[in-house]
């Protein structure tokens, strides 16, 4: 019993960890269903240590996070999992059916390499601005620079700019171009691609 709640009390932080990172890093559905797993883990052995050393209070929140985090594996593996191929299949089936435009699925923008038109990596999507009346995209939100949000700039990169392909966002745009634009204002983004505010 004494090495079980030892191996518990190793697995417990270190799930603990393991999870919050996959799940902060936001690198998808999947990875975030998997990170609900590993905090599901974590929470089981959590609550295992907090039962053999009489800690009452680690037993009734990781108890309750327990179920909080089978929930997230539900979201995530689950649900969200449905969602994305039913999208999945919708853009097969418009691209092998030649049909104009071909389908994508705007959530799956969010991440997505911008390439300059030698194909080198210059940019990432980070949100997709349509209008409404019409439901196209009018720009893309291009984030350049920067680690981790520190230091980033953003752009407003038009839709007819580039082109979406397997490989991400591919514009004329080389590295210069973009670095050299007029930055977003990170609260007061643009009624059109790149005008003014």
């Amino acid at each position: 019993m004494e090495g079980l709640v030892s191996a518990a009390g190793w697995v417990a932080p270190a799930a603990t960890m393991v999870a919050a990172i996959m799940t902060a890093a936001n690198l998808g559905a999947r990875v975030t269903g998997w990170g609900f797993v590993v905090f599901t883990v974590g929470a089981a052995a959590w609550t295992a240590v907090g039962a053999a050393t009489g800690q009452h209070n680690l037993v009734l929140s990781n108890g309750f996070l327990f179920l909080v985090d089978l929930v997230g594996v539900w979201r995530w593996l689950g649900r969200r999992a449905r969602y994305d191929a039913g999208a999945r299949h919708a853009a097969e089936r418009s691209a092998a059916a030649a049909a104009v435009p071909t389908l994508f699925a705007a959530g799956s923008l969010e991440g997505r390499p911008v390439l300059a038109a030698d194909g080198s990596p210059i940019g990432t999507v980070v949100e997709a601005m349509a209008a409404c009346g019409a439901g196209a995209i009018r720009y893309l939100v291009v984030q350049e620079g920067g680690l981790g949000g520190v230091g980033e700039r953003l752009h407003a990169v038009e839709w007819r700019e580039g082109r979406l392909t397997d490989a991400g966002f591919e514009t004329r745009l080389s590295p210069e171009a973009l670095a050299g634009r007029q930055p977003l204002d990170p609260q007061h983004w643009p009624i059109r691609g790149g005008g003014p505010t």
